[in-house]
C-alpha cells in the first residue's frame, strides 16, 4: 500500500490550502482515511477521518469549520481543504488509511498505512 500526499507549501495566515493523498496498492473505497499533524517538538495529533463512503466525517476542535475532509473513490484521492489557516496549523500533515475497517477512525493505532507527509507552513 502507498500513500503520496501532496499540496503542503508557505501560506500567510488567513490563506488556504488544500492537500491531496492517492493511494494505491488496495482497494481504496474500502477503508476508512484520516490526516493527521505534527509539529516540531509535538507529538503527531489527529485532524480529521472520513468513513469510506464519504458519509461520516470528524474533526479535530482546532480545525473545525476552518477544514473540510473529502475524498473521491473513483480516483483513489482523499483531500484536506483548509481554510482560515494560523500559525498554530504549522505542521507535517500525514494521510493514512485504516487498517481493516470502512468506518471512521480517530486513533493513530488503527491506521496500518501512512503517507511519507507534506509540509504546511503558516507565517503569521
Amino acid at each position: 500500500v502507498q500513500l503520496q500526499a501532496s499540496g503542503g507549501g508557505l501560506v500567510q495566515a488567513g490563506g488556504s490550502l488544500r492537500l491531496s493523498c492517492t493511494a494505491s496498492g488496495r482497494i481504496f473505497s474500502s477503508y476508512g482515511m484520516g490526516w493527521f499533524r505534527q509539529a516540531p517538538g509535538k507529538e503527531r495529533e489527529f485532524v480529521a477521518a472520513i468513513s469510506w463512503s464519504g458519509g461520516s466525517t470528524s474533526y479535530a476542535d482546532s480545525v473545525k469549520v476552518r477544514f473540510t475532509i473529502s475524498r473521491d473513490n473513483a480516483k483513489n484521492t482523499l483531500y484536506l481543504q483548509m481554510n482560515s489557516l494560523k500559525p498554530e496549523d504549522t505542521a507535517v500533515y500525514y494521510c493514512a488509511t485504516a487498517s481493516s475497517t470502512g468506518r471512521l477512525v480517530v486513533r493513530a493505532s488503527e491506521y496500518g498505512y501512512w503517507g511519507q507527509g507534506t509540509q504546511v507552513t503558516v507565517s503569521s
